[in-house]
């Protein structure tokens, strides 16, 4: 089974079932992305494949970066991401992979980094109940309350829910169903949303965890 495929989220939309549902779909521009390099347990000590793309200039990368599609004679590409597998043997260095490897119906996993929200409270941010509204509550009405014990054991301990950096994360999402591909735009759409902005880079692999 192919590793799966590097996109780029479009946005969202929706779409109608033959039954005049409406339904939430997230259009993702996936591939094609070339096969750069195939790690083997071997030689490697792991299994995995790394897949480019995206067409760039090649002064935009790194030279160390050149080098890697210079190795594996693929055009160079915007970003490169590697994949863990279970076997790689079937993948070959400069084999391409598109969105047909994804059946419509079947199930996927998408992970990107979700949208940044900055510094925010612990009442948006972890979805505590805050303090009272009335009798006699003088501007707590959102704060956390008590954070730690008194004397014993005197401290606050480690990963605390308190207020701070929200989003801007590593997010996946499993079993998202694909409602439809589009091989001549390269188009994958899913049902439902997935993490991040317009315009960010995610992953598609093939459902790890198939209800």
């Amino acid at each position: 089974m192919a590793p799966g495929l590097i996109g780029r989220k479009i946005g969202m939309t929706r779409i109608f079932t033959e039954e005049g549902q409406s339904q939430p779909v997230t259009l993702i521009k996936a591939g094609p992305c070339p096969v750069v390099a195939v790690k083997d347990v071997g030689k490697d000590g792991y299994s995995a494949v790394q897949l480019g793309f995206e067409d760039c200039k090649p002064s935009r990368l790194s030279k160390p970066v050149r080098g890697i599609f210079a190795k594996a004679n693929v055009p160079v590409k915007k970003v490169l991401r590697e994949f863990r597998v279970d076997d790689a043997g079937g993948m070959t260095v400069g084999q391409t992979l598109t969105v047909e490897q994804f059946p419509v119906d079947g199930l996927v996993d998408v992970t990107g980094k979700g949208v940044g929200k900055g510094f925010a409270g612990v009442m948006k941010r972890w979805g505590f109940a805050g303090g009272n509204a009335s009798h006699g509550a003088h501007r707590i009405h959102r704060s956390p309350g008590s954070i730690g014990q008194n004397q014993s054991p005197g401290r606050v301990f480690k990963n605390k829910k308190m207020a701070g950096h929200m989003g801007d994360e590593t997010v996946t999402v499993q079993n998202l169903k694909v409602a439809a591909i589009d091989l001549e735009n390269n188009l994958i759409i899913v049902k439902g949303s997935i993490p991040g902005s317009k315009g960010s880079v995610v992953l598609i692999r093939h459902a790890g965890k198939k209800t």
